[in-house]
This record gives structure tokens, sequence and C-alpha cells, in this order.
């Protein structure tokens, strides 16, 4: 059976598509693999310069700056790693397979400078890449820290390639997740007043038809198959079930990648592993 995807849902940051032709085995290699494996820039070193910045003029009164936070620097770390950083893995590699030998260049790290004076509260959107705009963060109003009179913020950040089983803020997409595509068969039509059914349903994907005395479907893709109009119902009004070869998918990303990138750099990832197995494979005497 060949497979087919309509999409359901499509924005910059979600995707909700309907496969059809697959089983449960492919979805949830798909799942892991966009959870743990495909690759995202994050944040993973930061340098931060201590000491005296000088002074400067607030109004009437000259103020010293030492750089300086009300938070310790592992938790600054923390926040700027948590951060998402756009990728694009036509130009990035992974630090280990790059041609500088790990010491980091346009190929595979990012550089970012955050230079703040307070008061004021820093933002993702202080991280100021060096050289390239095009790596500006698009979310830029996480909060990262507040700096009171007096107090600075300069540091250093580079961002590299890695994968979400190596840590969660390499990890490309969130809510990664899929169900079986709900049938529901309406067995019973009669006078019978059913409207308890239709109430019991958490997700509203039942409606009484008041008219023709009767249950009626108006959102079959909401079902959880939680069954609860079925058990609510009398016995044999209404049977819930499932179709083993179809599935709703759905996840969300960060902003660092589209969802449908996503989608393309887990295929690439399981047609290189598949291929390799085939190779293995053709190696046995």
């Amino acid at each position: 059976m060949a497979i087919e995807v309509e999409v359901r849902e499509m924005t910059d940051s979600r995707i909700r598509i309907l496969v059809k032709g697959v089983n449960h085995i492919f979805m949830n290699m798909l799942r892991r693999v966009i959870m743990a494996d495909v690759p995202k820039m994050a944040i993973h070193n930061v340098d931060f310069h201590h000491g005296p910045l000088g002074s400067s003029m607030e109004g009437d009164e000259e103020v010293e700056y030492e750089s300086t936070s009300p938070i310790f620097d592992e938790m600054i770390a923390h926040r700027l790693a948590m951060i998402p950083i756009p990728t694009d893995l036509e130009i990035f590699l992974p630090r280990s397979e790059c041609t500088c030998e790990g010491e980091g260049c346009p190929s595979c790290t990012i550089m970012y400078a955050i230079n703040k004076r307070g008061p004021c509260t820093v933002y993702s959107g202080d991280l100021e890449p060096v050289n390239n705009e095009a790596y500006r963060i698009k979310d830029d109003l996480i909060p990262i820290t507040k700096l009171g009179k007096g107090q600075a913020l300069l540091a250093y950040a580079t961002a590299e390639l890695g994968a979400g089983r190596q840590h969660a803020k390499w990890q490309a997409a969130q809510a990664v997740g899929f169900q079986y595509y709900p049938k529901i068969t309406i067995k019973k039509k009669g006078s019978e007043n059913y409207e308890d059914c239709v109430r019991a349903c958490p997700r509203g994907v039942l409606e009484w038809d008041n008219k023709k005395r009767a249950i009626k479907v108006v959102d079959l893709e909401a079902c959880n198959l939680c069954k609860a109009c079925m058990e609510t119902c009398d016995k044999g009004v209404i049977e819930i079930g499932y179709d083993e070869t179809s599935f709703l998918f759905s996840f969300e990303t960060d902003s660092s990648y589209t969802p449908q990138a996503v989608i393309k750099a887990a295929i690439e990832i399981l047609s290189k592993r598949f291929n390799s197995f085939i190779k293995a494979v053709g190696n046995l005497s």
C-alpha cells in the first residue's frame, strides 16, 4: 500500500497530518527519530566577562558598571542554552565532523554577543549574532535575567549542532505524538433521546440532531478513542474503533525549524540508516 499524507494543520511552528498506509511501528520510529536524532543548533559554551565596565552618566549622576547579575552564571548559561537558535542543516555540520577539526568555524558554530547595562530586563533578543544577521533569534522576548542599577551583563555564547538524545536543548520538536485514526459507527437510530451520550463526549465529537432524533458525528478527528460516549449510551448504540493503517501525527517546534524541515531531516536520517543496514546485510557471507 502506498503511503499517503494529508495536512490537517500547519503553521510555522506546528503541524498535524494524517498518514495512511503505515503501521504503528513506523509511526513510533518516526516519532523517536524526531525527538532524539534530528540535529539542532543550541548554545553550548558561554564565556562571561567579570569586572568593571567603566561608567556613564545617568541624568546628573555618574554610574559605575560592573559585569555582574543577581543570579549565578551557571543559571544564565542554562537559560541561554534553551533559547531556540535558527538551524539550517544545509549549512551546518556537527563540530566533530567539520573540516576545522572542532576548532569552531562558520560551518559548525554560531557566535553571539550580549552586552546590556541595567536597570533593565535582558531578553533573548539582546543576543547579537556576530557577523551574520540571518541567525538573529526569532523569539526575542524570552527573559534571561534582570539587571539592577550599576549591574551589567557581558558575555559571548557559541551555538553548535547536537541531538535530543544528548540534551533537551538540542531537541528539535516537542509534544511529538500520534494516534490511530478513529472510526465511529452509530448502529441504532430511532426515537430514543441519546443526548446524555453526546454530553459524555469530552471533545465535542458528537451532536444530537433533534429534528432527526439521532446522534451524528460532527468532528471525527477530535475523537481520542476514550469511549465515554459508548459507555454512557445503551449497548449497541455506538461503536468506537480505529483504522490500523491510518494515524493522526502532530508535533510543535520551538521556531529553530519549520515542521516540514523537521520531518524531512527525520526521513533522511531513517533513509541513511536503512541503506547502511541493507549494505551490511549484503556484505554477509
